[in-house]
């Protein structure tokens, strides 16, 4: 099949879609295809995520506006079914891949999950076949890996016998549905001719602009964005460190920066999680890993981000001692575990770094969190026997807390806010002693 018949069929929603890998991103693109009057067919290694999926039940907690229903609306359509057998790829025209891409202690990518779904899609791929990668990858990675893999499973050409894309997932939890609706994307294929067929296809489900670009620049994009972030979050932290020395409150200093016209200072927080900003600033410098560029800003931003649960266990050292109270075989109540509001991803949590920081202290720690299974429950009963609490999530469940309920629960009303979730009014009128990142504590 060649590129024009693909893109017409595409058009008629005549073409057969497979999506490997149904989570956090997988999922709700599999949900939107299926939407848009496609047959897909999602793979996923996981067979009870595959039975729950068919019996059109969400497996993902967190809220996700619209995911539940849209994905319960196309199981029982019968346009998206999953399995967990690569053979049923064989028919598809079309098959995008969201994996997994994590690094490893030496922050080098670790592809395993995309090697497995490279080798298991080789052995079904076909003349014709169109192959999206959705997972981010380091620059490179199409032409030096994902290429060389399908041709020499498959024995076909990229290019000739099977058509080979790139084009990043931008979503984040808790907005899933509404990010692949509404955010733009970057369409990277190896041709020019293959991109403007990508674009025809995520036309269906994408309403943003959709920029038409190489597999490298594409890599590079989504790469280069995350490590963006990385770097515009640990500058707001190292702030939020200074004010706390010199006797400021960050978050009066952040509003009052941002009042200057082309100024954009991010929001400090308790540590940086979830599967993406902790690994794609080191999945950009590894591009660069086999010349002599010389990296510094990458490195010192992930230093930053990476040391900040660890500053919020010296804030509660310092809050116990200053309370009178013993650091060792102390105990304290986390609030939060996911790395994100609303959310069920714990992928690289603040709150285990945080955790882990406190039982090597001495610290126990009892762990509250609405979405995450093994932590649910009644704040108040978790509370009960913990010196403090300290709150590492937004869930919007820990904005309607009761503080004064909370500080009675505790053995003593102590605070740590590592997201400004709480005001200095607010604890006072509940009589809670209140530290918070980025606001000094000189007096206290």
């Amino acid at each position: 099949m060649s590129l024009p018949e693909l893109c017409s069929k595409i058009e008629t929603h005549t073409a057969r879609l497979g999506v490997i890998g149904l989570g956090y991103v997988g999922l709700p693109v599999a949900a939107l295809y299926a939407e848009a009057g496609f047959q897909v067919t999602g793979i996923d290694i996981q067979p009870e995520r595959v039975n729950q999926i068919n019996q059109g039940l969400l497996p993902i907690e967190g809220d996700e506006p619209g995911l539940a229903d849209l994905l319960n609306h196309v199981v029982l359509s019968g346009r998206l079914q999953a399995t967990t057998c690569y053979a049923d790829l064989h028919k598809c025209d079309i098959v995008l891949i969201a994996v997994e891409t994590p690094i490893d202690a030496n922050h080098q990518p670790q592809y395993a999950a995309l090697k497995a779904a490279l080798q298991s899609l080789g052995a079904e791929l076909h003349s014709g076949m169109l192959v999206v990668v959705e997972s981010t990858i380091a620059p490179r990675t199409m032409s030096a890996l994902v290429q060389p893999i399908l041709e020499s499973i498959s024995g076909l050409r990229a290019g000739i016998g099977f058509f080979l894309g790139h084009c990043p997932e931008r979503v984040m939890p808790g907005k899933l549905l509404s990010n692949l609706r509404n955010l733009s994307r970057v369409v990277g294929g190896q041709t020019p001719e293959t991109a403007s067929v990508m674009a025809t296809l995520y036309r269906q489900i994408v309403h943003a602009d959709l920029d038409e670009t190489d597999l490298v620049t594409a890599e590079l994009v989504k790469t280069a964005e995350n490590a963006y972030r990385d770097v515009q979050i640990a500058f707001a932290n190292e702030v939020a460190l200074i004010c706390e020395a010199a006797g400021g409150d960050v978050w009066r200093v952040r509003e009052l920066v941002n009042k200057t016209p082309y100024r954009n200072m991010h929001l400090p927080g308790a540590g940086v999680g979830g599967h993406c900003i902790p690994k794609d600033p080191w999945l950009l410098a590894y591009s660069a890993h086999a010349s002599e560029t010389p990296l510094r800003l990458i490195p010192a931003a992930r230093a930053v981000n990476e040391s900040m649960p660890h500053h919020i266990a010296d804030l509660l050292s310092r809050a116990l001692q200053q309370s009178g109270l013993p650091t060792s075989n102390a105990r304290v109540l986390v609030l939060g575990f996911a790395y994100l509001e609303e959310s069920d991803d714990t992928r690289n949590s603040p709150s285990a770094a945080l955790v882990s920081e406190l039982s090597r202290r001495g610290i126990a720690s009892a762990i509250h969190d609405p979405y995450v299974s093994p932590y649910q429950g009644d704040i108040l009963s978790r509370a009960a026997g913990c010196q403090a609490a300290v709150l590492m999530v937004r869930h919007r469940e820990y904005a309607k807390l009761d503080l004064g309920a909370l500080a009675n629960s505790l053995t003593h009303p102590l605070l740590i806010d590592g997201r400004n979730l709480y005001t200095p009014e607010q604890a006072q009128a509940a009589g809670i002693q209140l530290w918070s990142l980025g606001r000094s504590h000189l007096g206290e």
